[in-house]
């Protein structure tokens, strides 16, 4: 069984000759970040929802609205999110 991702979401590598297993935080990270629903579902069915999670809060960046779609699909507390503690450390400006 492998997964099938649109060649678009790995614009800079040929998708067909990725391992799966090896390239698997990059997989991810892209699919949740860019990836449709449907490849959403297929990419958690493929690696399992407490791997992909566990992937996620150790992820450097994640936008605002993943963080917190991630947070609540994966029940992981916000501040459990390596995002989230970078994100303390380095405030941005106020959005006017």
């Amino acid at each position: 069984m492998s997964l099938v991702l649109r060649p678009s979401l790995f614009w800079d590598t040929d998708i067909n000759d990725m391992d799966q297993e090896l390239y698997k935080v990059s997989i991810i990270e892209r699919t949740t970040l860019r990836g449709t629903w449907e490849e959403f579902k297929a990419m958690v069915r493929f690696y399992g929802h407490e791997q992909v999670g566990q992937i996620l809060k150790d992820i450097r960046w994640l936008d605002r609205k993943t963080h917190s779609f991630c947070s609540v699909f994966f029940n992981i507390p916000e501040k459990e999110f390596r995002c989230y503690k970078l994100a303390q450390l380095h405030p941005e400006h106020w959005d006017y």
